[in-house]
Parts: C-alpha cells; sequence; structure tokens
C-alpha cells in the first residue's frame, strides 16, 4: 500500500497530478489538490510526483 501526500502549501493548483493520476484518487479541491479516493487503489507509479512542478506531492510505500 501506498500514502500519497499533497503540501497545499506548496501546491500551485496546476492540476497535472489529479489529471494524470491512472488510479484518479487526486483531484482538485478549492484551487488546491487533495487525495480523495482509496489509497487502496493508488499504484505507486509515481506519475503524481513526476508530474508536479511545484514538489508538493510525495509518495511513500507502507
Amino acid at each position: 500500500m501506498y500514502t500519497v501526500t499533497v503540501d497545499r502549501d506548496k501546491c500551485e493548483g496546476c492540476g497535472e497530478c489529479a489529471e494524470n493520476c491512472p488510479a484518479s484518487i487526486l483531484e482538485m479541491k478549492d484551487g488546491k489538490a487533495d487525495v480523495v479516493g482509496d489509497l487502496a487503489d493508488c499504484l505507486g507509479c509515481e506519475t503524481c510526483v513526476s508530474v508536479c512542478p511545484s514538489g508538493a506531492v510525495t509518495l511513500e510505500e507502507n
């Protein structure tokens, strides 16, 4: 299982992570990215991390 975290202070609201997440666990809320799906669905692919220009998204394997 993986844990995806979004640092809302760093998030610039570009939406790249939400648009590119194949598991659809990220969504834009109030102009910032937020984890909304079931983390059990996370594939651990790190796409969200790699497309985030501000480094606001992190992924850890539990």
